[in-house]
């Protein structure tokens, strides 16, 4: 059909997947529970959630990779199920920053064969990889010669986001752009993906990295266990807990599971949800916790028994701004009754 006023609609999007089977019992899972959305065009759009929450599969439903089981999406107003083929014209993919590149070829050798199956070719093909190359800085860091399996992590997803934007697509659907990037080429990454909002592109994509999420979008949707439980800009989202106090407590010591243990300890002393950050390079266990305003301390004492009691100390306590973090706390644990969306 085409034309629509916004570039990506989802309605009620459900999948469904048969696990188990040889030893197990088969048994079905939801990956998406009636999944909607609307993304305006020219803005970066972020589906933000933990593993498993259903983000990957609704990116590969939006880039025709997968039909859903119920439910419809349309990218630029085309269905991407009746059609795909028109979606596919229109749509920038990036669902690893490894995947399907030839590791003995170089950045540009790599990006000249997919411009040729795009349906590029001679002087055409050729000025367009020069410019998607400048555009994700490769040529200025003298990697587009460089081979793939030579290249770093930083550099691979550049050049993955530079075959992404071959065909100048007008919609780019991002799979965890920046995974196991470091610091730098992290920044680097989202710099980018801003800039092509700011050139009419519009970005959706996925993450679990509440920072990211915060500074690179204008609206986000969280979901968690198949369903959008809340969506809006991150200002609107922090509004959420704009009364609240989020409180940091940092443990150290030998730490099992990640810290679950611990975790079910203090939701169990505490009576509210806990989220946690562990860090193994120095057994450093980050607690955060959302409180009213008033009860730190008394908080904070609690996480202070709690520890002791599994043999960990407390090497910093203090009370932080809101965050997108926080947000996700309060009405993940909530199932979305805090907020709208």
């Amino acid at each position: 059909m085409g034309s629509s006023v916004y570039a990506v609609e989802a309605e009620g999007l459900v999948k469904r997947y048969v696990v188990g089977g040889l030893m197990r019992p088969k048994r079905v899972v939801e990956a998406l529970r009636g999944v909607s959305f609307r993304v305006s065009k020219g803005i970066v759009f972020s589906l933000l959630g933990p593993n498993g929450a259903g983000k990957t599969t609704t990116i590969n439903i939006l880039a025709t990779l997968l039909e859903p089981d119920g439910g419809e999406a349309r990218v630029l107003g085309f269905d991407v199920v009746r059609e795909r083929w028109e979606v596919r014209k229109r749509i920038g993919v990036l669902l690893s920053v490894e995947r399907g590149f030839f590791w003995k070829l170089t950045a540009r050798e790599n990006l000249i064969y997919f411009g040729m199956v795009y349906g590029l070719s001679g002087k055409d093909l050729r000025e367009r990889v020069d410019e998607v190359l400048d555009v994700v800085g490769l040529n200025d860091l003298g990697a587009s010669d460089k081979l793939f399996e030579e290249m770093s992590l930083g550099m691979k997803a550049r050049l993955g986001l530079a075959r992404a934007l071959l065909r100048d697509p007008e919609v780019l659907l991002l799979d965890e752009p920046t995974l196991g990037l470091d610091p730098p080429s992290s920044v680097y990454v989202r710099k980018l993906l801003r800039s092509l909002a700011e050139k009419g592109k519009t970005v959706i994509l996925t993450t679990h990295n509440m920072y990211e999420a915060e500074i690179v979008s204008d609206k986000v949707a969280m979901i968690v266990g198949g369903r959008i439980v809340i969506e809006g800009t991150p200002q609107e989202l922090k509004k959420i807990v704009a009364k609240k106090v989020p409180v940091e407590v940092k443990l150290r010591g030998t730490i099992y599971d990640g810290g679950e243990g611990v975790r079910k300890d203090l939701v169990k002393v505490l009576g509210r949800p806990v989220y946690l950050k562990f860090s193994r390079d120095n057994d450093i266990l980050e607690v955060r916790i959302v409180v009213e305003p008033g009860e730190e301390e008394r908080v904070v004492e609690k996480v202070l028994r709690v520890s002791q009691s599994r043999g960990l100390r407390v090497v910093e306590a203090k009370v932080l701004e809101p965050s997108l973090e926080d947000v996700f706390i309060v009405v993940a644990s909530s199932g979305g009754k805090d907020g709208g969306g």
